[in-house]
C-alpha cells in the first residue's frame, strides 16, 4: 500500500486570463486602469508620477482606482476653509516665521518619537551584538544537551531500550521489492517479522537487514506461518545483537500507553506513541480480504502505524514487547496511511508461533473443527459445516448451530470466532456457548481444541 497525494497541477494562465479574472479592473490584479484625466500630451500612458489627486469634489478615481470623497479641510461635506494671509518672511529682515499649525506640531512630535525609537533600537542592537550591559540577552549561549539517563516510563527511555532491537528489512524478489520491520529475538541473529513482509523472498529472493547503527547484513528465512502472518529470519552476522525484552499481552488494558517502533515508509528507527485502543479485534492479516484462515486476534492501537511498520514492535512503557505490528485500516479509494487504527499480533501468540518455527520449521494452531459464516440478522457465528470426529462434533455442536460465546468473550461474527480460537493453544479446554438453532435457548459445553498446521 503506497501513499498517494491528490495534488492538482496546472500552469500559469495567459495574460488575458489574468486581466479578465477576479480582481481585474480598478484596484484589482488585472490590467492597470486608464487615468481619469486621459493620456498625456506626448502620447504615453500616464504613470503613477503623472497622476495626481483628483480635483476636489470631482468624485473621480484616484491614482489606485479608489474614489475620493468630496471632502475639504473642514471635514467631510464641509467647504474648504480659506487659509489666513501669512506675513512675509524669507530674505526680508523684518519678516517673521509663520505660526506653527497643529499639523506641524504633530509632525514634529512624530519625528521626535521616531528619533527616540531609533536611538533605543540602536542601543538594544548594540547591546545584543556587543555583549554590553547586564541583561539576559548578553548571557553566553550553549548548545550542549545535558546528559543523563531518561527516567523509566518515559518515551525517551523506551526509545533508548527498544531501538537497538528493531531492524529495517529490505526484500527483493521476482515480483518486485518490499520493505518492512523486524524485532531481534536472540543475540545470534534470530528476528521475528510478518510473513507478508518477506513473502516475495520465499521463492529465491534476497533479504537484507539494516540495524539501528546503519550497518547491514543478509538474512535467510527460518520459517513462516501465513495463517498467523508470523515469520522468523536469521541475520548472517558475527556481531552480537540486542534482543528485545518480552512482555505479555494477556494483561493489557484499554487505554494503556504503548509505543510503536519500526520503519514506516522506509524511515528506519521511527518511534510513535499512543494507547491500546481495543483488544480482541478480529483482523484479516497480510492484506487478505476473503481468506478466513488469515484472521488474527489483534491489539488495536492509535499509535501511528504506516506501511513499513509491519513486523515492527509494539511495546509498553517499560520497553517490553507486547505485539508485532501487522495491519492498518485505511479509507480506501487510493487513500492510505495512519488514521489512528493500527493492529498488532499479541506477543503471547507471536512468541508461541515463532518458537515453533525456530524449533521445527513450521507452526500449528488451535482448531474447533467447524466452518462458519455471518448472517445479517443473527448475532453470532453460524455453523455451516462440522468436521466429522472433530472437537465441535464431539461436544455436540452440529450444523446450523449459532455460537455466541467462547469463555467470557462475546462472539458477534464468524471472524470473531476464528480469532478467539486462534488466540488459544492446541489441546486447551474452553467453554463454548451456542444455540442448536436460531432462536433456541443457548447451551454451554466444554471443548478440547484440536491442532492443525
Amino acid at each position: 500500500m503506497e501513499n498517494e497525494n491528490d495534488r492538482g497541477t496546472g500552469g500559469p494562465r495567459p495574460g488575458d486570463e489574468w486581466a479578465s479574472g477576479p480582481g481585474a479592473g480598478p484596484g484589482g490584479y488585472g490590467q492597470r486602469p486608464e487615468s481619469p484625466y486621459g493620456p498625456r500630451d506626448d502620447g504615453r500612458r500616464p504613470g503613477p508620477a503623472d497622476v495626481g489627486p483628483p480635483p476636489p469634489g470631482s468624485g473621480q478615481p484616484g491614482q489606485y482606482g479608489h474614489v475620493q470623497p468630496n471632502q475639504g479641510w473642514g471635514g467631510a461635506g464641509q467647504p474648504t476653509a480659506a487659509l489666513p494671509p501669512q506675513p512675509p518672511y524669507g530674505d526680508d529682515p523684518g519678516a517673521t516665521a509663520p505660526a506653527k499649525s497643529g499639523g506641524g506640531l504633530l509632525v514634529a512630535g512624530l519625528v521626535a518619537a521616531m528619533l527616540v525609537s531609533g536611538g533605543l533600537g540602536g542601543w538594544i542592537g548594540a547591546t545584543v551584538a556587543g555583549g554590553g550591559g547586564s541583561g539576559s540577552l548578553a548571557s553566553p549561549i550553549t548548545a550542549v544537551q545535558p546528559e543523563g539517563e531518561a527516567p523509566d516510563g518515559t518515551v525517551e527511555s523506551v526509545a533508548d531500550k527498544v531501538l537497538p532491537s528493531v531492524v529495517s528489512i529490505d526484500v527483493r524478489g521476482q515480483a518486485g521489492r518490499g520493505e518492512g520491520s523486524g524485532v531481534v529475538l536472540a543475540q545470534d541473529g534470530l528476528i521475528i517479522t510478518n510473513n507478508h513482509v518477506i513473502a516475495m523472498a520465499a521463492t529465491g529472493g534476497q533479504i537484507e537487514v539494516r540495524f539501528n547503527d546503519g550497518s547491514r547484513a543478509p538474512a535467510t528465512v527460518v520459517g513462516t506461518d501465513p495463517a498467523t502472518d508470523i515469520a522468523v529470519i536469521r541475520a548472517d552476522t558475527d556481531r552480537s545483537l540486542t534482543p528485545i525484552a518480552l512482555g505479555s499481552s494477556s494483561n493489557l488494558d484499554e487505554g494503556q500507553a504503548v509505543a510503536a517502533v519500526g520503519s514506516p515508509l522506509g524511515l528506519s528507527g521511527t518511534v510513535t506513541t499512543g494507547i491500546v485502543s481495543a483488544l480482541d479485534r478480529p483482523v484479516r492479516a497480510g492484506g487478505a480480504q476473503s481468506d478466513q484462515n488469515t484472521v488474527i486476534d489483534a491489539i488495536q492501537t492509535d499509535a501511528a502505524v504506516n506501511p513499513g511498520n509491519s513486523g515492527g514492535a509494539l511495546v509498553n512503557m517499560n520497553g517490553e514487547l507486547v505485539g508485532i505490528n501487522s495491519a492498518i485500516a485505511s479509507l480506501g479509494s487510493g487513500n492510505s496511511g495512519s488514521i489512528g487504527l493500527g493492529f498488532a499480533i499479541p506477543v503471547d501468540q507471536a512468541r508461541r508461533i515463532a518458537d515453533q518455527l525456530i524449533k521445527q520449521g513450521f507452526a500449528t494452531r488451535a482448531v474447533l473443527g467447524v466452518s462458519v459464516s455471518d448472517q445479517p440478522d443473527i448475532d453470532g457465528a453460524l455453523v455451516r459445516t462440522t468436521e466429522v470426529g472433530g472437537p465441535a462434533a464431539q461436544a455436540g455442536i452440529e450444523e446450523g448451530a449459532v455460537i455466541t460465546m467462547v469463555g467470557e468473550r462475546l462472539i458477534e461474527s464468524g471472524d470473531a470466532l476464528v480469532a478467539a480460537i486462534r488466540s488459544r493453544a492446541p489441546g486447551e479446554t474452553i467453554s463454548v456457548t451456542y444455540a442448536a438453532r436460531v432462536g433456541d435457548q443457548p447451551t454451554t459445553v466444554d471443548v478440547v481444541l484440536g491442532e492443525a498446521r
